[in-house]
Order: structure tokens, then C-alpha cells, then sequence
């Protein structure tokens, strides 16, 4: 899967993107919950799209955001949404970026569009701060994710591994406390 594909996949869809998905506003909140999302924190929202997370993070007064996302669209949209001067926008890859250290991160509904999970995983634990933490989350369960994917993004996500794989690819940089498989997806855990 080549991130050029994943971009112009994303900047076809920007446009329309925020009325084509919904998301569980209670999901979100127990997702954000699990991620240990709170005030005065910053925060990196990797594969933020349009910036779905954004209005809650900053309902929790969080001290800093900044979303990454391969697809410039998508970025752009968020700019039209979002004038709060603690978020910051970038276009890029999060596996490529030098990025600063966070005391959050978040891959809310992304993981399937990354082509390696444990690269990313890596990278992401030398982004964040002493006692940081990492959340891989979505608000549906994995099979509907991974049937959403075959029928419409097969050519720009993989599979949705199982949670406690992806807790496996976790366990060298993070000390894992959440695994969730049911009908949310949670991975969580507080670096190393």
C-alpha cells in the first residue's frame, strides 16, 4: 500500500467526508476516556482527517493538539473547521515526521491505512513524553471495520489485526492496560 494512494484516497473523500460518517458520541467519549485525555495536556492526533476527535479533545480543555494526516484535503478541512489556536495541522506522514514529544497520542479509526502497524508503534513511543501515552481506538468492532474496508478501501487499508496482536506490537515501548475487542476497538498503553 503506497501513501500517495492512501493521500489522493482521502482528498477525493475530504469534501464530503464529515457527512458521509458518523460517529457514537458515547464511544468516543469512553475511547478518549481509556486514552486518558485531559487538561493541560497535549495531545497528537495521528490520521486526524477532518478532526473528528478535535471538539472533544477540546471539551477536555487539553493544552495543545496537533493533527498529522497524509491527506493534505482533509487537512484543509480541518483549517475550515478549527480556528482554536492551541491546534496545529500538518500534512505528512507520522512515520516520516520529526515530531516534537506529546503527552497523548491517538490513531482514532487510522491503524488499517498505515502500512506498518509496528513501525509506527516505534516511531509514536519516541513522540511522547516520560509516562506518555499511546490509544489505537475505533467506535465499531473490528469485523465491521474490517468488512467496511473490503467493500469500499481495500486498496488503501489492511486488515484490522486482532487487539491483542496489536498489544503484542506494543509490549516493547508501552506497558498495555486496555484491550478491547468488542464492540469498540482499544489498544492503550503508558510508555515505558
Amino acid at each position: 500500500m503506497q501513501t500517495e494512494k492512501v493521500a489522493a484516497y482521502f482528498n477525493q473523500l475530504a469534501p464530503e467526508w464529515d457527512t458521509l460518517h458518523r460517529h457514537d458520541n458515547s464511544k468516543i467519549e469512553r475511547i478518549l476516556n481509556y486514552a486518558d485525555i485531559k487538561n493541560n495536556i497535549s495531545v497528537l492526533d495521528v490520521g486526524c482527517g477532518t478532526g473528528v476527535l478535535f471538539p472533544f479533545y477540546l471539551n477536555r480543555d487539553v493544552g495543545s493538539l496537533t493533527g498529522v494526516d497524509l491527506s493534505s484535503g482533509m487537512i484543509e478541512k480541518a483549517k475550515e473547521k478549527f480556528t482554536d489556536p492551541r491546534i496545529t495541522l500538518i500534512v505528512g506522514d507520522a512515520e516520516q515526521l520529526q515530531l516534537d514529544t506529546f503527552d497523548r497520542c491517538v490513531i482514532y479509526s487510522a491503524l488499517p491505512h498505515f502500512k506498518d502497524a509496528a513501525k509506527l508503534i516505534e516511531k509514536l513511543s519516541q513522540a511522547l513524553n516520560p509516562d506518555g501515552r499511546l490509544t489505537v481506538a475505533h467506535s465499531e468492532s473490528r469485523e465491521l471495520i474490517d468488512q467496511r474496508h473490503k467493500s469500499s478501501a481495500s486498496d488503501v487499508s489492511v486488515g484490522l489485526m486482532p487487539a491483542t496482536e496489536l498489544a503484542m506490537l506494543f509490549s516493547p515501548f508501552f506497558q498495555v492496560d486496555f484491550v478491547i475487542d468488542d464492540d469498540i476497538y482499544v489498544v492503550s498503553g503508558k510508555k515505558i
